[in-house]
């Protein structure tokens, strides 16, 4: 062989080298990324033309595919959809959309992920049908059945979330009204489209998830923030006290505050009040005074150590929950009962509640429990995982005492369960002058030995204006989400 012929044979295997490293350089390291690339057309066709695997809950398929004799190939069917909505979502390549677990985890139903190299390698090596993984999720079918029904038997427009304290595992997560997404699927886009201007037009909002999605005052469960920033703090305890006035002009204005009900904290004549009582009977003097004592900078590090100013991705994002800045001390004041400009999601709610049960430790939210091939061999486990500390221990266990004081002989009593302590905190929150109420309870069970967190809203104060309360309206709701779960 001559010189010039082996310099020209090195420099091919050299070529042929270098393409095979690029190559499966796009084909395994890049794969993900370049599949979620929208701008990748023929990555988003393939997607539609593999049949998606399964949403599973509780060993119940809750999102399939079936065949079609378009240019789609397969369509996908919702089960029960008005009860799994807020989780599945929908996709419809009419539309070009895709939402909720269906959008969060598109590349592992699809079998594009890297979880499902393996299996998507095999299928094509032994000429399979392309099939995607499925998802088996966390949630529990009755769970979420008995939130469901708490809520739309009343027709109530609102949130549940349940929540397995020391896993950070959601046991039901529940938005209504829910709506049927099996008619956004239709791959007549004249159908469908006008399927989702309906829903879009609806006055009650059923495409939005208000589990996840929607920002509320929280009322007085926010008070469990500012009793932990007091707390933490170390110049506060239960025992510590306040004035105790049947109405009280915030700083630097003529506007009064009052109790719910009207009169001094608790209806006790004692000149102070404590902040265990405070809590129990949910009063908002106290409260203010403690949040100017504070200051806004404590209370917004508390409230950030649970979760305020970050998403939550369960893998479907949450909105962002907040605490203002910058307030004048009147503003400040009306925080520490949750009013002004504090708003937060329901599952934040659940999320500090989970921490205080869970000796204030907070864990990660998660829907997924894992991921499994057409093969049924398990492709990925998620398992549970510390957010980080929220709140001392000892700190927890004060404000657990408060919230078992509160659902004792307090003002969360209708949350009470026949031989079980339930620790909770009802609130009340307001709108404007005329608005409804926005109804909260949160809580947890057993207090000794939780098993279970629950937040519930109630938009529009359940239908009462402001007649309502979160005692008599979203506190009952929680009592037959946490009876569900220690019923198993």
């Amino acid at each position: 062989m001559t010189k010039e012929i082996r310099r020209l044979s090195i420099i091919v295997a050299f070529m042929f080298v270098a393409l095979f490293a690029s190559t499966s350089v796009i084909q395994v390291v890049q794969a993900s990324a370049l599949n979620e690339d929208p701008n990748n057309r023929r990555a988003q066709y393939d997607r539609y033309e593999v049949r998606r695997g399964p949403i599973i809950a509780g060993g119940e398929q809750i999102a399939r595919s079936q065949a079609t004799d378009d240019e789609f190939a397969y369509q996908r069917v919702y089960e029960e959809s008005d009860l799994w909505s807020g989780i599945t979502g929908w996709i419809n390549p009419v539309l070009g959309s895709e939402t909720g677990l269906e959008q969060a985890m598109s590349q592992e139903l699809s079998g594009f992920a890297d979880s499902g190299f393996l299996a998507r390698l095999n299928q094509i090596v032994t000429g399979q049908e392309p099939r995607g993984s499925s998802l088996e999720l966390t949630v529990d079918p009755t769970v979420q059945r008995t939130a469901r029904d708490a809520m739309t038997s009343m027709g109530y427009s609102g949130a549940v979330v349940a929540i397995e304290p020391d896993t950070g595992r959601i046991l039901a997560l529940v938005t209504t009204p829910g709506f049927d997404a099996n008619a956004l699927t239709a791959h007549d886009v004249d159908q469908v489209t006008a399927a989702y201007d309906e829903l879009d037009a609806d006055e009650r909002n059923p495409l939005i998830n208000r589990a996840l999605n929607t920002l509320y005052a929280p009322g007085s469960t926010f008070k469990l923030v500012v009793a932990a920033a007091a707390l933490a703090s170390g110049d506060f305890t239960a025992e510590s006290t306040f004035d105790n006035p049947s109405e009280y002009t915030l700083p630097g204005t003529s506007f009064k505050i009052r109790n719910a009900p009207f009169g001094p904290c608790g209806g006790s004549s004692a000149e102070t009040v404590s902040l265990a009582d405070a809590i129990t009977y949910s009063c908002n003097i106290p409260m203010a005074q403690l949040a100017e004592e504070l200051g806004e900078d404590a209370i917004r590090e508390q409230a950030e150590k649970f979760g305020f100013g970050s998403s939550f991705d369960t893998p479907i994002a949450s909105a962002v929950s907040s605490y203002p800045t910058g307030m004048s001390d009147d503003k400040l004041a009306q925080t520490g009962y949750g009013q002004y400009d504090v708003r937060t999601t329901p599952l934040q709610v659940a999320q500090w509640t989970a921490a205080i049960a869970n000796d204030g430790i907070e864990m990660d939210p998660w829907l997924v429990d894992q991921i499994v091939g057409d093969d049924l061999s398990v492709q990925k486990k998620y398992d549970p995982s510390e957010r980080g500390r929220a709140l001392d221990a000892d700190d927890a266990e004060s404000v657990t005492e408060m919230m078992v004081s509160s659902v004792a002989v307090g003002a969360s009593s209708n949350a009470r369960i026949e031989g079980v302590d339930v620790a909770g905190k009802t609130g009340t929150a307001e709108n404007g002058p005329e608005d409804p109420y926005t109804l909260w309870f949160t809580g947890f069970a057993p207090a000794e030995n939780p098993e279970v967190a629950v937040a519930v809203v109630v938009e529009d104060g359940g239908g009462q204006g402001q007649s309502g309360d979160g005692n008599t309206i979203a506190a009952p709701i929680a009592k037959k989400v946490m009876e569900a779960v220690l019923a198993q």
